[in-house]
């Protein structure tokens, strides 16, 4: 018979700090690079801010880069679920696709962390930061890509390059969301969904 080994109040409560601590540490070092962005943070920053030694953000993350990408992949799961909670089964593909990308694409706009990381991009050009755009692109893409497939597979659109399709999609949301307000009063939702299906969903019509 297999023994379950017991728990001891401590070791459980050891658990539970270390756990703590860990969200301590990253609560800080997402503060900072909101605040600071990438480059300019520093372990000295998030030790300060999280109230630890710097020693006890090494036990949990090797570096600034470890911590970072712990943050950021989180951000990338947060997007997502913002997606999903805007997709209704009852409501088109043309209907769903158009709520998930404007909300993500609300989320990077409204979200402290990717404002810093974009202006950082823009007037710095660190190479960390452009890593994660791309992962941002990429995660959105891949999650649209998806739809998309499935929309093909129920007969909703035509049969199309799925990934291709995701990635003019989202470029074409992206230009009429933030390049198109540099220069232009900004489009409500209403507006862009109908250029959207003006532009991209009456070509994927099944004839």
């Amino acid at each position: 018979m297999t023994e379950i080994p017991i728990r001891s109040f401590g070791q459980e409560r050891g658990d539970s700090l270390s756990i703590d601590r860990k969200k301590q540490i990253i609560d800080a070092a997402t503060k900072s690079f909101s605040l600071f962005g990438y480059k300019a943070t520093t372990m000295d920053q998030v030790s300060k801010l999280a109230n630890v030694g710097k020693g006890t953000i090494y036990n949990f993350f090797k570096n600034k880069e470890e911590l970072f990408d712990e943050i950021t992949g989180s951000l990338i799961k947060e997007m997502k679920e913002a997606a999903e909670g805007v997709i209704d089964p009852d409501h088109s593909f043309y209907e769903n696709v158009h709520a998930a990308l404007f909300r993500i694409l609300e989320f990077r706009k409204e979200h402290h962390l990717t404002i810093k990381l974009f202006q950082e991009e823009r007037e710095m050009g660190t190479p960390a930061v452009i890593e994660v755009r791309k992962r941002l692109e990429e995660a959105i893409i891949s999650y649209i890509k998806v739809k998309i497939t499935e929309a093909v597979d129920k007969g909703e659109i035509r049969p199309c390059n799925p990934e291709i399709t995701a990635f003019i999609m989202l470029q074409l949301y992206v230009s009429l969301i933030f390049d198109w307000e540099q220069e232009h009063k900004p489009l409500d939702k209403d507006e862009i969904a109908k250029l959207f299906e003006m532009y991209i969903f009456e070509g994927l019509s099944p004839r």
